[in-house]
C-alpha cells in the first residue's frame, strides 16, 4: 500500500514539473546562486539558542486533520507568532493537501525578522533553489523520499546557498543516513504517515543516536505543555507546533505555557 507521504511526494513532481515549464532549472539555479547566501545559518542558529526553541507553523490544513483554519489570515499569524517569542516559522507551501502556497512564505518572509522554513515536500534540487528565491532560511529534507547520496547532494545545495536543511527522519535507519550525510538538524517525526497516530516514545528512543553536537527537533503531535514537557525532558533541542497553536485563540498565551513546561522540566 502506498503510503500518503509517497503519494504527496509523487505529486510534488508533478508540481516541479509544471514548475519547470515556467522557469527551467538552470534559471532558477542561477537566480538563486546570485543572491547574497544566508551568513551564519540563522535558522539553525535560532534553534540552537537556549534550552528549548519553538518552530511555530503556518498550516492551514493537513492529511491528518483536513482543513485547520477556515479563516487564514498567514501574515499576521506568523506576525503573533513572532511576538510571542517564536524561535522560527515554518510555513507550508505545499497545496493539494495542506493547502499551502509558495506566496504564502513569500510574503510572511517579507513580514517577519524571525527564520523562516518552506515545510514542503523536497524530492528535486528545484525546490531548494525556489525556497531561496522565496526568501526562506531552511528547507525540509525527508530522508523517507530521499536515498543517502542523494541527501548529501541535497545538503551540498543547501551549504552554497546558506540555507539550512532540517533532515527529517522516522526511524534508526534513517537517522544513519542523516548523520551519515552530514545532516546538522535532524528532525524525529512523531506521527506515523501511515496511520497517523502519534508516539512521543519515537523521539525518546532515536534521541541517543543522534549526535550530541546536531540540533535535535522533535516534530508533530504536540497538543499541550505537557507534550512540551515531556519532548524537553528527553533533550529535544527543538520542538515543532503546528495544529495546537493554529487552533489556539491566543497563541502569545499558548505558546508562553509551551515555554513555561519547558523551562520547569529543565529546573527539575
Amino acid at each position: 500500500m502506498t503510503s500518503i507521504l509517497h503519494t504527496i511526494a509523487e505529486h510534488a513532481k508533478v508540481r516541479v514539473e509544471e514548475a519547470k515549464k515556467q522557469k527551467s532549472l538552470s534559471e532558477v539555479k542561477k537566480e538563486a546562486l546570485a543572491m547574497e547566501p544566508l551568513s551564519g545559518f540563522p535558522f539553525e542558529k535560532a534553534l540552537a539558542e537556549g534550552d528549548i526553541s519553538f518552530i511555530c507553523e503556518c498550516k492551514k490544513a493537513s492529511p491528518s486533520k483536513g482543513l485547520i483554519a477556515e479563516d487564514f489570515p498567514y501574515v499576521e499569524i506568523a506576525r503573533e507568532y513572532e511576538r510571542a517569542g517564536a524561535s522560527c516559522i515554518s510555513v507550508l507551501t505545499e497545496p493539494k493537501w495542506f493547502l499551502g502556497s509558495d506566496r504564502y512564505l513569500q510574503e510572511i518572509t517579507e513580514a517577519v525578522s524571525i527564520p523562516c522554513i518552506r515545510k514542503d515536500f523536497t524530492v528535486d534540487p528545484y525546490q531548494i533553489y525556489e525556497a531561496k528565491l522565496m526568501g526562506a532560511d531552511a528547507v525540509l529534507l525527508i530522508c523517507a523520499l530521499l536515498p543517502t547520496e542523494k541527501l548529501k547532494e541535497y545538503l551540498a545545495i543547501c551549504e552554497k546557498l546558506g540555507l539550512t536543511a532540517l533532515v527529517e527522519t522516522h526511524d534508526e535507519a534513517e537517522i544513519a543516513s542523516a548523520v551519515e550525510a552530514g545532516a546538522r538538524v535532524i528532525g524525529v517525526n512523531n506521527r506515523n504517515l501511515k496511520n497517523f497516530t502519534v508516539d512521543f516514545s519515537n523521539s525518546a528512543k532515536l534521541r541517543s543516536l543522534i549526535p550530541e553536537e546536531a540540533v535535535f527537533v522533535a516534530e508533530s503531535g504536540v497538543k499541550d505543555a505537557s507534550d512540551v514537557g515531556a519532548l524537553s525532558a528527553i533533550g529535544a533541542d527543538a520542538v515543532l507546533v503546528g495544529e495546537a497553536l493554529m487552533r489556539a485563540a491566543d497563541k502569545q498565551t499558548e505558546l508562553a505555557r509551551f515555554r513555561e513546561a519547558a523551562d520547569e522540566q529543565n529546573q527539575d
